[in-house]
């Protein structure tokens, strides 16, 4: 009988798609093999091996992790998408993406970083790897001057008969 529910070989059905109505308001993690469409509310992470849609009258507080999205609604949050982000013209973006490419309709709002990666930096990103990509040349482990806790700080503040007069 299980052999009957195989459809490794088919293409995406209706009931293979992941599905948060208008209305719905929901928080914690989604993880799907399959297409995830979200419709409503959602806060926390989802993670598609497959594509994501954002519909118009989404909102979306928290990551998208995913192999494509099509984007309408608004976000908070960060996208790790490893071919194509396509923000359409009624999206609000606030965060950064970390693509491999990228579609902007005209009227898309977008406030953030924008980092174009390969399919290799997208598996280290997931992964919790820091990509290479991320380093700062320069900037080893024994150099202590942009460390936490460092004497030679630049923003911090010198003690009180060490300011300069203006």
């Amino acid at each position: 009988m299980a052999a009957n529910y195989d459809r490794s070989g088919d293409s995406v059905g209706v009931n293979d798609i992941s599905r948060i109505s208008a209305g719905s308001s929901i928080k914690g993690e989604i993880t799907s093999p399959n297409d995830i469409r979200i419709d409503g509310t959602f806060e926390g992470k989802i993670v598609s091996q497959a594509k994501v849609v954002v519909g118009e009258k989404a909102i979306v507080k928290g990551d998208i992790i995913c192999s494509s999205c099509d984007f309408w609604g608004k976000i908070d949050g960060n996208f790790y998408v490893k071919d194509t982000l396509s923000l359409k013209d009624t999206c609000v973006v606030t965060g950064d993406l970390h693509i491999r490419r990228l579609q902007v309709d005209l009227d898309a709002t977008f406030n953030g970083n924008c980092k174009m990666i390969t399919e290799g930096e997208f598996t280290q990103l997931t992964t919790g790897e820091r990509p290479s990509m991320y380093d700062i040349p320069g900037n080893e482990d024994n150099d202590e001057t942009f460390k936490v806790g460092s004497s030679s700080s630049p923003f911090s503040t010198p003690a009180g008969s060490d300011i300069p007069e203006a």
